[in-house]
């Protein structure tokens, strides 16, 4: 058997982010997962739950979020698209940006591919977002940032202290 190292693994893989901070948060998300996996999404881990306040107006309900680690067949665009289809199917409805939702999908990596137009890839603020990098963390200690080259250590070490100390696991 040839072993693989680090980097050649997460290569591989895709990290996909969940949220949602209306209704039964963290059925919607079960849910959501469910939903990925009937359409052939293999979910190799999840991440624990986080809790964070709503951003950016934190008199909107509190967020639970997750990262999953998993391998699709599917193209980066129809990845996306099955996502959306997701959010729709369980009555997420055209907003203003940020508004409460009862599930958000996002592709967060996808196997380091960098990519822009139609889809950009990595997503671009997920280094600036705790509720992403903490739980990034959690299942994947070793992840670089495609575009940076930086380790997910420091970029959660370079997050204003509020975002390090507003976020909860559960």
């Amino acid at each position: 058997m040839i072993k693989q190292d680090i980097s050649e693994n997460q290569a591989k893989l895709i990290f996909l982010g969940i949220g949602s901070n209306l209704g039964n948060r963290i059925s919607n998300i079960e849910k959501a997962k469910f939903k990925l996996f009937q359409n052939r999404v293999k979910i190799l881990q999840s991440s624990s739950y986080y809790k964070t306040p709503s951003w950016p107006d934190p008199k909107y309900p509190a967020y639970l979020n997750i990262i999953l680690k998993v391998t699709s067949k599917l193209k980066p665009e129809d990845l996306l698209k099955m996502c959306k289809e997701i959010e729709s199917s369980m009555g997420r409805k055209k907003a203003p940006k940020n508004s409460p939702r009862v599930c958000d999908i996002d592709i967060i990596d996808y196997k380091n591919l960098i990519k822009s137009g139609q889809i950009f890839l990595p997503h671009p603020q997920m280094h600036q977002r705790n509720f992403v990098l903490f739980p990034l963390f959690e299942i994947s200690k070793d992840w670089m940032h495609p575009v940076f080259n930086t380790n997910i250590k420091k970029l959660i070490l370079s997050l204003p202290n509020k975002d390090i100390t507003s976020i909860k696991q559960l």
